[in-house]
């Protein structure tokens, strides 16, 4: 690493970047029972299982309102058809609310074969790292102490800039896992909502929302595949400019890229909501 102030503080502020979007493929191809070791998840499945009581009773008062909007009169429910297409509806519903946990996992898992085969099909098993030129490294380092007092306010600020962006990258993968646990948690509740018909959009919107919450992962993968291409070449350097020219517009572009990047990632909930017109 170089002696400079100025390179330091830029090298430093991209070895932040480089970390976090290391994590970032590290977090995206977890499940939610390695993240963190699995303690959370622990704790997660033993609520769902309590909650599942409850879920269980709210499918038996989905249920019977189900079927007194549904029939008339009771002496409907004599008739074979109607009588076998209710009860076939409380043991899906059931079944849904017992075995809740499985499906969500099993939902899980496809997006993460979906992620898998992107990652796979772009060739790229971790990001590329965004590394300071070595063009820039020599005009700073040539420069006396009164060029270099410019140098200071830009590296600062592009500094700043880099390592806000990364905590709010990391931020918003960590919240796409809590988003997971959260849904995981309660989600015996809204399914029991499958029991009666005029209940059971709730059931099918709560499914769409943790779909999308999965897939949130897809959209974070592409983003990430498209900056790590930008980062493989990296903004064009004019040698023949002045250190604070060549500095300010490599990370004017730079943070620019950044930005994209981290604005895709925070977009992502809400691209996938429009792919899924929810």
């Amino acid at each position: 690493m170089s002696d400079n102030w100025v390179v330091q503080n830029l090298e430093n502020a991209l070895d932040t970047w480089n970390s976090k979007l290391a994590e970032i493929w590290q977090l995206i191809t977890q499940s939610p029972a390695e993240f963190k070791g699995g303690t959370i998840w622990t704790v997660i499945t033993n609520i769902h299982g309590a909650v599942q009581a409850i879920g269980l009773a709210l499918l038996v008062l989905f249920w019977v309102v189900g079927v007194m909007k549904t029939c008339g009169s009771f002496a409907e429910l004599k008739r074979p058809e109607l009588a076998l297409k209710l009860f076939i509806r409380f043991i899906l519903s059931k079944a849904a609310v017992t075995y809740g946990l499985e499906l969500m996992i099993a939902l899980f898992q496809i997006v993460q074969g979906l992620i898998s085969t992107i990652m796979t099909a772009a060739g790229m098993g971790t990001a590329n790292r965004t590394v300071l030129p070595s063009e820039i490294v020599t005009a700073v380092e040539s420069c006396g102490f009164f060029e270099s007092i410019p140098l200071w306010a830009v590296t600062l600020i592009g500094g700043l800039f880099v390592t806000v962006l990364s905590f709010v990258m990391i931020m918003t993968v960590y919240g796409r896992f809590f988003k997971l646990y959260l849904y995981t948690a309660i989600a015996p509740v809204p399914l029991s909502a499958f029991a009666g018909e005029p209940s059971q959009n709730v059931g099918k919107s709560f499914i769409k929302s943790y779909a999308a919450v999965c897939l949130e992962g897809a959209i974070i993968v592409l983003g990430c595949i498209i900056f790590s291409l930008f980062a493989s070449s990296p903004p064009a350097v004019d040698s023949s400019a002045a250190a604070v020219t060549m500095v300010w517009s490599y990370v004017g572009e730079l943070i620019f890229n950044m930005l994209v990047l981290v604005g895709t990632i925070k977009m992502a909930d809400r691209i996938v909501r429009e792919m899924m017109g929810l």
